[in-house]
């Protein structure tokens, strides 16, 4: 099966949820794996990732966090042609132009619906008669909750295509730590005895600006894991703040590193703002770890993956004192950490591993293709 996997950005130029599941979905393909997208900023590299072959087209930078990349398209619609199953991760628009070009009858297309273009509005409108003709196009269209299908005009007149299907983790590696991973964290917890640890890319959607407005009030050490533009900034309003003595701003990390920090931590922070998160990778990661959650009340995923004091406990986004409140009351009150932390555990496991949501995804493409080849 030649599969084509599409989308804007990939690792190492960005390490993210998407990127994150498109190495995931590289288990599931047999024979010809490909992933194309673009670079951040610089010219085509191409370079074996695991089993993946990976195109990266040449970008001359970012507009409105998607790459400028010329070229994408038109290398997009030749590699298509050439796929018996196209795989989109959307949103990205720039498959959406390539498919313009149409699809051979015999290749199939699977859409990852990720999210919805929440923080662009007008580029959402502009882009929507490209998206809709996907979509038209598109043979199943995967999400990764039923509430993601309720909320979304576009795919309210698709939902016969749509599937849930909820991601998954390594929930084995994220459950247990190796001995010289348990030394370091317990190094970490005699440093930081109460330690928040919060992941994931810098901009502006996650909300990292609400937690550095939680911790002023926090008595506690604030690990923050990821890259992205808002670093600088952030790093000066938590010295504005008065709390750049209790806040860590990591960079990005190893998964080695990051499962040491959850082994020390007391409490993740998801603060996310918008249905630009639809779901969170981060979130099961952590579960899976056994630490007690706090999110935030998104019409989304979100608060429905780690569930208001079963899991976590969920608070409006960007309201820093409620965060606060949330985050101390955790850091207070262990048994109700223990509580909140053993049903992540449990949940994590049952509802969100890595092999279910592997085996699930085989099945889904497996028969896409075989509908187009006998159609």
């Amino acid at each position: 099966m030649r599969t084509l996997h599409a989308y804007k950005i990939y690792r190492p130029d960005v390490y993210g949820g998407i990127p994150h599941v498109i190495a995931m979905l590289g288990k599931v393909d047999e024979l010809t794996k490909r992933v194309l997208v673009a670079r951040e900023f610089g010219l085509r590299r191409r370079f074996q990732d695991g089993n993946e072959d990976v195109i990266s087209v040449s970008s001359l930078g970012t507009l409105f966090s998607m790459p400028v990349a010329p070229s994408y398209a038109f290398v997009f619609a030749r590699m298509a042609r050439a796929a018996d199953l196209v795989v989109h991760h959307a949103p990205f628009p720039l498959v959406d132009v390539g498919l313009l070009a149409g699809l051979p009858s015999k290749t199939a297309l699977v859409v990852h619906w990720h999210a919805e273009m929440a923080t662009r509005p007008l580029l959402a409108r502009l882009i929507a008669p490209f998206v809709r003709h996907t979509l038209n196009r598109a043979d199943c269209i995967v999400v990764s909750d039923s509430i993601i299908v309720d909320k979304s005009k576009l795919l309210a007149p698709h939902a016969e295509k749509c599937t849930v299907v909820p991601y998954g983790c390594d929930t084995d590696y994220w459950g247990a730590l190796d001995e010289a991973g348990r030394r370091v964290a317990d190094d970490l917890k005699t440093r930081f005895p109460k330690l928040i640890v919060s992941v994931g890319r810098l901009v502006p959607y996650k909300g990292f600006e609400t937690l550095l407005y939680a911790m002023a009030s926090v008595d506690a050490q604030a690990v923050i894991i990821g890259s992205g533009p808002l670093r600088q900034s952030l790093e000066r309003l938590a010295a504005k703040l008065g709390i750049s003595h209790k806040v860590l701003f990591a960079g990005s990390l190893p998964r080695d590193q990051i499962r040491q920090y959850f082994g020390a931590a007391n409490v993740f922070a998801f603060p996310s703002l918008t249905s630009a998160e639809a779901f969170g990778l981060a979130q099961i990661e952590a579960m899976a770890a056994g630490l007690p959650l706090v999110n935030t009340s998104l019409p989304t995923a979100v608060p429905r993956v780690a569930r208001h004091e079963q899991e976590a406990l969920t608070v409006p986004p960007g309201d820093p004192t409620a965060l606060a409140s949330a985050l101390r009351r955790l850091l207070s009150d262990d048994e109700l950490a223990r509580r909140l932390g053993r049903s992540a555990s449990r949940r994590a496991h049952s509802e969100f591993n890595e092999k279910k949501y592997l085996e699930r995804m085989a099945n889904i493409y497996r028969e896409a293709v075989e509908r187009r080849h006998m159609g």
